[in-house]
């Protein structure tokens, strides 16, 4: 991946961000991948607790890396080729994260009427959101990582009735 996104000089904005995203991706996926080993022991919400706190993370440290890497619209279209030929679209996030609800869904310990897909994509979206606010405003105004990753479980409302 790293070799169709570089830039015809060493160094700079591409290769910062692909170093960190090497860095980070592996651990990000492995939490996961480890959810399927969590079905149907503790709850739903502990679960998936450090799940978003290490999404939090994971995105504040690449997101800001990332900006400047996609300032050209060429490293971009070079970056969406890249990531979709290694497999690593977003799929790669939500997949297990749904596979991990679908199975607890199975257990009568999600709802039945939850889609673990969307539900996948909305935690997601909230470990997203949350680190882009923090990266832009700073985070006086907002709630610690741990609490935002709380309501993030939380607010997706899985538990059934």
């Amino acid at each position: 991946m790293a070799v169709s996104l570089r830039e015809d000089r060493a160094g700079g904005s591409v290769d910062y961000f692909l170093a960190l995203l090497q860095d980070r991706l592996p651990l990000w996926l492995s939490i996961l991948h480890d959810l399927t080993h969590r079905a149907g022991k503790a709850s739903v919400s502990d679960n998936l607790h450090p799940v978003a706190r290490t999404g939090i993370d994971f995105y504040i440290d690449v997101q800001s890396a990332a900006l400047p890497a996609f300032a050209s619209p060429d490293v971009t279209v070079r970056f969406r080729r890249a990531i979709k030929d290694a497999g690593l679209g977003p799929r790669a996030e939500t997949a297990p994260l749904a596979s991990y609800l679908a199975a607890e869904q199975r257990l009568g310990r999600v709802r039945a009427d939850a889609d673990p897909e969307a539900s996948a994509r909305l935690l997601v979206a909230g470990c997203f959101h949350r680190a882009w606010i923090e990266m832009v405003a700073g985070c006086d105004d907002a709630p610690s990582r741990d609490a935002s990753a709380r309501e993030i479980v939380r607010e997706l409302r899985l538990d059934p009735a």
